[in-house]
């Protein structure tokens, strides 16, 4: 399944969030469902702790990445509930520690197991799609561009991140906050800014995924932060004892204090929740659910967000999870939208971006495509740079 659509935001129909713990900088946010998804179940499967995994996902192109697990999703065709598999656990004796990283071949991102179980890789699915963007390199051959860019694209593509072990503070937060009994998922602030987004269609598949948590990658602003500011302050309700006189006037004030929280998260969850023009892509039809990845506006300027969804054939979530592209990976994804609706010309794309032919080159060598251009187009623009700044 290959033909997208566009939508705003991210909506998290049937959760409700419940009450912020906080451990140093580190902010979960819980999400409570009142009602689980009972048809469909997700459980991890561990693979090789010390290898580095090669998928292939196209007949010429590989994705390489450390994997520490993949996610099976099973689900049922006649809304009976489905059993989720137990985790696969590795015996650290069976084994002595590898002298080198061991290479492990997979085939597909999501890949059927049988008719009604589906292995996929969570984060790397919608990482992916970040990657394989505009891929195809300039559709003209520009003389601009060398050869190599014309004839093999943008490949190979790189990005980095950070593991969850990486980042200061995450371990003793997830191995302390409180799981609740409905909790389906939650959302994750590192100083408060919006790190990542964790949604299962049951709480028992919350439970059992929780610590696959520290495993996941995270981006570059996250791991910073987490250094930079050791605490958040705790978000307090406060009740107007003045106006309680009963059970009812209780209840009541308990009632507004969650829609004001509710009110508040739905700001600060903002960048993801009220996104524009989310570029949705389906991957695979499993009976009623859909599992889909999105990648954002690219807005220079905002919080941009890539991950993937499974929703049912009514529009609610059952499994969400997002990675926080960093400002510079923002920036080389809107460079090269940008290149992509003007055909790679490079004077109609300094255009369309405000700059000249010089500002763009320097634009794509810092963002990391200046290995895209000809050398001597590169050189003779920071000539042209050096000589603008004797000048002066």
């Amino acid at each position: 399944m290959t033909n997208g659509t566009v939508t705003n935001g991210i909506a998290l129909t049937g959760l409700t969030t419940g009450p912020a713990q906080t451990w140093g900088a580190v902010r979960l946010v819980p999400l409570l469902r009142a009602e689980p998804i009972v048809d469909l179940r997700l459980h991890a499967k561990l693979y090789e702790p010390d290898a580095l995994s090669i998928v292939q996902t196209a007949p010429r192109t590989a994705y390489f990445s450390y994997i520490p697990h993949g996610f099976v999703a099973t689900w049922t065709t006649d809304a009976t509930p489905a059993a989720a598999y137990g985790t696969q656990l590795r015996d650290p004796a069976e084994a002595d520690a590898p002298a080198a990283i061991r290479l492990v071949f997979r085939r597909r991102m999501a890949r059927r197991e049988d008719k009604q179980r589906l292995r996929f890789l969570p984060l790397h699915l919608a990482m992916e799609g970040y990657l394989a963007l505009h891929f195809g390199g300039p559709t003209i051959a520009w003389e601009e561009w060398t050869r190599q860019a014309v004839t093999r694209g943008l490949s190979p593509r790189v990005e980095s991140s950070y593991s969850g072990a990486a980042i200061a503070g995450l371990d003793d937060a997830l191995r302390t906050f409180e799981i609740y009994p409905d909790q389906c998922g939650m959302v994750l602030y590192v100083a408060d800014a919006l790190a990542a987004a964790f949604v299962v269609p049951h709480p028992h598949d919350y439970r059992a995924l929780h610590p696959t948590l520290l495993q996941d990658f995270y981006g570059e602003l996250l791991y910073q932060y987490a250094h930079l500011y050791p605490a958040v302050p705790a978000f307090t309700a406060r009740l107007d004892e003045t106006g309680v006189d009963s059970v009812a006037d209780l209840r009541a004030q308990l009632v507004r204090t969650r829609d004001d929280w509710a009110a508040f998260h739905a700001v600060m969850a903002g960048g993801l929740l009220a996104a524009e023009h989310l570029a949705v892509t389906p991957v695979r039809r499993m009976g009623r659910f859909t599992l889909s990845r999105f990648l954002p506006a690219f807005n220079p300027d905002g919080e941009n967000h890539i991950g993937e969804t499974i929703t049912d054939d009514a529009g609610r979530l059952a499994y969400l999870k997002t990675f926080r592209l960093s400002a510079a990976q923002a920036r080389r994804g809107y460079l090269l939208s940008q290149l992509a609706a003007t055909d790679w010309d490079l004077d109609a794309t300094a255009a369309a971006l405000g700059t000249d032919r010089d500002g763009l080159t320097m634009r794509l060598d810092r963002s990391g495509f200046g290995h895209l251009l000809r050398p001597d187009i590169i050189d003779a623009c920071r000539n042209r740079a050096r000589k603008q700044r004797a000048a002066r």
